[in-house]
């Protein structure tokens, strides 16, 4: 089969060919119609994430067709059209994951490809309102939006929301999520196009995280203060989100891109009864109702671009720069 493989770091990914994984014991081979990147794989390429190794197929995200069984697994799945849960050995806690929880595409050969052998119990079948290039925008952001969003946060109807950062895919399907529910979301970015299209998917409106003393403006814009603040971000700027948050509010992150936060306003969080909650990924739970949720409200994850997979490094590269609004999408099988 043909594959995208990174072979170091710094390396750009190579597409060649290399043997096709056939389903252990329990497992179900997915032919891919399509896949889609995440920053992890930026990350990874770049040497900066734990336990690498090389030569590896990246990917965590990907959609398509059951086309082989393992031992044990039910008949009934060949053949479905799938979307893939990417999160694997989460645990018995589903406060938190346990020592063995791994991400598909690293430690084990993710969806560049053009065949994946993943546990039968990872499969779902593909919304049915969903193209395959729309399924496999959702899986590991949508997971992780879900979690952040729902499990840790509890947004409810009506509560105002802030997400930091639109424009990445987790941010977008955190968005879309929240206003199918009832909620009042607003954003933040440094661009005013990704605010404007964030408005067109249900958002009040937004402000540039790059102006001064934003928190005052858009409390005052939204009518007080954010009752969930969703981050990815963390690093400097943190100390601006406990200022726009409400009294008694919850910020959530599943993220530092920013890096830690180096002086956290510790008087303000105490005195505000703020509640800051990490999240990464989420729970078979969690995914399943994520992929509930969508189907209830007809939703559709934002795509912005779509290569073909031997287009990957490219696609990459894209993603490096942050020009995308939504999922950047590798197109596999017609």
């Amino acid at each position: 089969m043909q594959a995208l493989v990174l072979h170091g770091i710094n390396q750009p990914l190579a597409y060649e060919q290399v043997p096709t994984p056939q389903p252990a014991a329990g497992q179900v081979q997915v032919q891919l119609h399509a896949a889609a990147l995440n920053h992890r794989d930026v990350w990874i390429q770049q040497g900066q994430y734990a336990g690498l190794k090389f030569p590896i197929v990246l990917g965590s995200d990907g959609a398509g067709t059951v086309t082989a069984l393992g031992e044990g697994v039910d008949a009934e799945l060949l053949h479905q059209a799938v979307l893939i849960n990417p999160g694997q050995d989460w645990g018995t806690n589903p406060a938190a994951q346990g020592r063995d929880f791994q991400i598909l595409g690293l430690p084990q050969d993710g969806t560049f490809a053009e065949y994946v052998c993943v546990p039968a119990t990872a499969v779902h079948a593909k919304p049915a309102h969903l193209s395959f290039e729309q399924a496999a925008a959702l899986p590991l952001g949508g997971v992780t939006a879900y979690r952040a969003a729902f499990t840790r946060a509890q947004i409810q109807p009506d509560e105002r929301v802030l997400i930091s950062g639109v424009g990445g895919g987790v941010a977008l399907l955190a968005l879309q999520m929240a206003v199918a529910i009832g909620a009042e979301v607003w954003v933040t970015s440094s661009s005013a196009d990704k605010i404007a299209q964030a408005v067109e998917l249900g958002a009040r409106g937004g402000i540039s995280y790059n102006t001064e003393k934003w928190p005052s403006a858009l409390t005052k814009q939204a009518g007080g203060g954010f009752h969930v603040i969703i981050d990815s971000a963390a690093g400097p700027g943190f100390n601006n989100l406990i200022d726009a948050a409400e009294p008694g509010g919850r910020i959530v992150f599943y993220g530092a891109t920013q890096g830690d936060v180096p002086e956290l306003a510790a008087r303000k969080v105490f005195w505000k009864q703020l509640s800051l909650l990490g999240s990464t990924m989420g729970t078979k739970q969690d995914f399943a109702a994520m992929v509930r949720l969508f189907e209830q409200h007809k939703l559709v994850p934002v795509v912005d671009e779509t290569f073909p997979l031997a287009k990957g490094e490219q696609a990459l590269r894209r993603m490096e720069k942050g020009l995308q609004f939504g999922k950047l999408v590798l197109k596999i099988k017609a």
